[in-house]
């Protein structure tokens, strides 16, 4: 086994600048194309192409690494190559005015019928009273005034002759027409009637019932004579009406002849100006303020917006299919609303106030919304879903869609909808809905999974530079040269973790390029190189690291008790990771062992008062296994162990601690101490395999800064999985002071080698007969197993003894 530490090239992997192939960034094209999503790239192209219904997209992955960049891109491009859709209008319902009628117009028309309509109005407000108010329409509708007038004169003229003949007179009299006799052609006077023979009398009363009779059958066909005038007048109303209106509609109709649903609506607009003419009949008043209007409309005045169009979606200009980002993704920012105006107190509303939303304005092409604020909005989410199952868009207020609300609204009629979907959200949103909403399934079916690093290959890193120039280049940056570009992709493999692999969080990049930019400019330099990269690095961290400086003065001034010196058993430095927001940052803990003669238990202090996580608490579980194993074979473990986190005061969990516990387990049992000078990281399997964890950069430097605080001597250093080796990118002066040999950084396979660096003992290796060799920790262990396992015999024994010689007495 070597205990030999690392070289220090192995700590940090550099970029060459020379490897680039250029000194500035200016010499880089200013269109970068898009790196290291091979996989999401696949299924934003396949989502796109496909027609078929429900292949919706979802576009997974962490914040930063490019999501809507890269999928707006794509969008564009299809777009560009389709068709602008088809525009929509809501025009008046004639049958029913509480459902308003969708009509669709080819691309670019709907503002200009809607202007067509407007001019039509003021036409007619003109055409319509000329052509009443002209000769012609005067004299048709005085002929059939005099004509009824005469029929009327005509009937009580003949009345009056048949009257005459039996000396009977038709006069008039305030309360109407009355018959009275006559005689030589004069009104008889009741006295002179009293004086007539009785005879006479009769006969005169006798054809005076009979004239009253036919008088007031006469009098009965004057109403219907009136109707029959009104239903002339009125069709010549209609003739004289359409004649004047007819050929402006006719001309609108025809300017539309390709689009059959609006012929047929001005068919009906037609129909309702030779029955509501009389609107434009009346006076026209002209420039009124809105409360005047208003009061006009309130008192049944004319109101022409019926004859209106609104314009719900007009593509007029499109070059080729909507692309629609929605950021405030409401139900009525979603599938439109219907406004009110305020009338008098009341809340009306009419078609023209239906407004557009966000599916109106994608039909056709494509939209983006976002899945965590389109979840947060009320009613938007079940909308969404609906319209993409029906294929329809349906206008209409929460409370209606949810019957709430029972007051008379308008129902506007569905728009058809087609129309591509790309939600944007973390994975684990993505898992959710698809594991509790059986529809997400259904209408989502295609994931744009962005992952959130990339292979540190050639290709990448001229890709990510590129990327680099072409940000500097957009946003008007200084050019970066060779160095300042090989910082940032040595950045870029930092924030991943990993030598050999680098993030795909641009934006975290780009942030730190235009702050390198601004340390450019405070410098006075003509461009960004490596120092003003590491100078914004560094002032990142400082901005940040405050807690992680408490931390460590606590730990310099002794309140914090870390030991770097000096040899201790049963007691060791773990290495944890502390994360807050976006920093992260390493922190040495230290660890006890203490062990006596017990039943076998290995208590984890920490799972005891339920600080410990499940994860925690399985690591020392299987450390437990390993000891069991390796010396339990041939007789029963009789000890008693706790493990504790010391000074710790909230919880803790992982199992990156587990090998560094057993460390400590086996340092008190073979009572061999070990160098605190040193700190350990490591999770640990049944076999005594170290394996790999995470946060292994902070975690080594965190230990580093509390040294070089102390004062390197060479001794210090840290024991971390062989399988983190290839994720090392540390800091600058850590490897610096390795490369001195001021810090040691070990890589460790096994348990066994650990132990070794860790005690200066040899671990030790079993002979053919199973034992272990002389001296080594094994060894030892395995002696203070035994001597335990025999004491506990021997109390055993004892116990029995004395209750056999209880029994006997």
């Amino acid at each position: 086994m070597t205990s030999a530490p690392l070289d220090a090239d192995l700590l940090y992997r550099r970029c060459d600048p020379a490897s680039l192939g250029f000194s500035s960034t200016a010499e880089l094209p200013a269109e970068a194309p898009p790196i290291g999503q091979e996989r999401a790239v696949e299924a934003i192209r396949f989502a796109i192409g496909i027609r078929s219904s429900g292949f919706n997209l979802f576009a997974l992955g962490p914040e930063g690494t490019g999501k809507l960049t890269l999928i707006r891109r794509h969008l564009d491009q299809a777009a560009r190559d389709r068709p602008a859709p088809d525009d929509w209008i809501y025009v008046h319902n004639f049958n029913d005015p509480h459902r308003p009628r969708a009509l669709r117009l080819p691309a670019g028309r709907a503002r200009a019928f809607a202007g067509q309509m407007e001019r039509l109005v003021e036409e007619l407000r003109v055409a319509l009273p000329a052509a009443f108010e002209g000769d012609e329409y005067r004299t048709r509708r005085r002929v059939i005034e005099e004509r009824h007038r005469e029929r009327h004169e005509q009937a009580f003229a003949a009345m009056r002759a048949r009257a005459a003949e039996r000396d009977v007179a038709l006069i008039r009299t305030p309360v109407g027409l009355a018959l009275a006799p006559m005689r030589d052609g004069e009104v008889l006077s009741p006295d002179e009637f009293a004086q007539l023979p009785e005879d006479r009398q009769a006969r005169f009363k006798r054809d005076m019932t009979e004239l009253q009779q036919e008088l007031e059958s006469t009098v009965k066909q004057i109403p219907q004579a009136e109707r029959e005038q009104r239903d002339q007048i009125r069709e010549l109303d209609r003739e004289v009406a359409a004649h004047a209106a007819g050929h402006l509609v006719d001309e609108s109709r025809a300017r539309n002849a390709d689009v059959p649903a609006l012929c047929d609506w001005l068919d009906a607009v037609r129909e309702d100006l030779s029955e509501n003419f009389a609107d434009f009949l009346q006076s026209p008043e002209p420039e009124q303020d809105g409360l005047a209007l208003m009061l006009k409309r309130g008192r049944g005045g004319p109101d022409f917006t019926r004859f209106a169009v609104n314009a719900l979606v007009d593509n007029d200009g499109s070059a080729g299919a909507p692309v629609v980002h929605e950021d405030h993704p409401t139900q009525p920012n979603l599938v439109g609303r219907i406004e009110h105006t305020s009338q008098f107190g009341s809340l009306v509303t009419d078609f023209t106030l239906i407004k557009a939303g966000a599916l109106h304005r994608a039909n056709g092409g494509y939209l983006i919304l976002d899945a965590r604020k389109l979840l947060t909005q009320p009613f938007a989410w079940d909308d969404l879903k609906r319209a993409l199952r029906t294929g329809r868009i349906r206008v209409e207020s929460p409370g209606q869609s949810w019957g709430i609300l029972s007051t008379v609204s308008l129902e506007p009629e569905p728009i058809p909808l087609e129309v591509k979907v790309v939600l944007t959200g973390d994975p684990m949103l993505y898992y959710l809905l698809s594991h509790h909403d059986p529809e997400f399934a259904e209408l989502f079916k295609v994931a744009a999974d962005f992952d959130y690093r990339m292979d540190r290959s050639d290709d990448n890193v001229a890709g990510m530079a590129r990327v680099v120039a072409s940000m500097a280049a957009t946003e008007g940056l200084r050019p970066l040269d060779g160095g300042a570009v090989a910082r940032v992709i040595e950045h870029a493999a930092r924030l991943a973790g990993d030598a050999e692999k680098v993030t795909t969080d641009l934006a975290g990049l780009a942030d730190l390029v235009r702050e390198a930019d601004w340390r450019a400019g405070e410098a006075k330099a003509p461009a960004i190189g490596a120092i003003h990269v590491q100078s914004a690095i560094d002032a990142h961290t400082f901005r940040q690291d405050r807690v992680r400086e408490h931390i460590q003065e606590e730990i310099r001034r002794g309140t914090l008790l870390i030991d770097t010196a000096g040899e201790v058993t049963g007691q060791i430095n773990g290495l944890a990771v502390l994360q807050l927001g976006n920093f992260s940052f390493g922190r040495p803990s230290r660890i006890t062992c203490r062990v006596h003669l017990g039943r076998g238990e290995v208590i984890d202090i920490e799972r005891e008062v339920q600080l410990g996580g499940p994860l925690h608490s399985k690591g020392v579980m299987i450390l437990t296994s390993f000891l069991a194993s390796r010396f339990g074979g041939e007789q029963a473990l009789s000890l008693a162990a706790s493990l504790v986190f010391e000074q710790s005061y909230g919880g803790v969990d992982g199992d990156s601690a587990s090998s560094t516990e057993l460390y400590a387990l086996l340092s008190a049992l073979a009572e061999a101490p070990i160098r605190q000078s040193l700190a350990v990281t490591g999770s640990v399997n049944q076999y005594g395999h170290v394996q790999a964890i995470g946060g292994v950069n902070d975690k080594i430097e965190g230990f580093f800064d509390l040294c070089r605080a102390r004062g390197l001597t060479g001794r210090e250093g840290v024991l971390i999985p062989a399988a983190n080796v290839k994720h090392l990118m540390l800091r600058h002066d850590v490897v610096e002071a390795a490369r001195q040999g001021l810090f040691h950084v070990h890589a460790v396979e096994t348990i066994d080698q650990g132990i070794e660096i860790l005690t200066g003992v040899p671990a030790g290796e079993r002979d053919g007969k199973g034992e272990w060799t002389a001296g080594s920790i094994n060894r030892r262990v395995a002696t203070r197993l035994a001597a335990f396992a025999r004491k506990a015999r021997e109390m055993a024994a004892e116990r029995g003894n004395g209750r056999k010689n209880g029994n006997d007495r």
